[in-house]
């Protein structure tokens, strides 16, 4: 079974950020593949920020394209909103039994996991891949036996940052990769 690591995420859009935690995780762990999640809403975060769905897929795939190891995942398109991470666990189990997927976490969602909708049966049926982030190293559920610690560099590159600067007309270069700041550019995004 190819172990495959699930990063869920708003991508609004992706950056580098993502990209080099995904690679870093990838190269740090027994993970085979890693797949990018797109949500089309997470439940814990306001709808109304959100790019469409398809133009945020359509900038995962630009970001990964050289990356044979990398895919972009459309799968909560099409499922009922809000979709909910033990749901899409068990849809992509049953369309693609393979693989055995894991969850890829920044440490701040470790920290309010238990928010989260059927966390047990997660922690129960799951390996959680958790990258740190800032502020966010002494958290719940550190020692849990299904949390596997991944060296990754500390990153504090966020999407809303990049959109700000797009929509106040500043610099955003080298913090996406160009061919995401060009589609960007080209398509008008975030001008509003």
């Amino acid at each position: 079974m190819k172990k495959t690591g699930l990063y869920f995420g708003s991508f609004n859009p992706i950056h580098i950020g993502h990209l080099i935690i995904a690679n870093q995780i990838l190269a740090n762990s027994d993970l085979e593949e890693i797949w990018f999640v797109i949500s089309p809403h997470n439940p814990l975060k306001e709808k109304s920020s959100l790019l469409d769905d398809n133009h945020r897929l359509s900038l995962v795939k630009v970001a990964i394209d050289d990356n044979p190891d990398f895919k972009a995942c459309d799968i909560e398109f099409k499922m009922p909103l809000p979709s909910y991470t033990i749901h899409t666990l068990l849809n992509l189990e049953e369309k693609y039994p393979n693989r055995k997927f894991c969850l890829i976490i920044g440490s701040d969602n470790l920290h309010s996991f238990e928010k989260w909708f059927n966390y047990e049966q997660i922690l129960q049926n799951y390996q959680l891949y958790v990258y740190p982030r800032p502020n966010y190293l002494d958290c719940p559920f550190k020692t849990h036996p299904s949390i596997k610690w991944v060296d990754a560099p500390l990153i504090e590159i966020s999407s809303s940052y990049i959109r700000d600067a797009i929509k106040n007309s500043k610099s955003a270069k080298y913090l996406l990769p160009e061919k995401v700041l060009e589609y960007i550019y080209e398509m008008h995004f975030y001008k509003d």
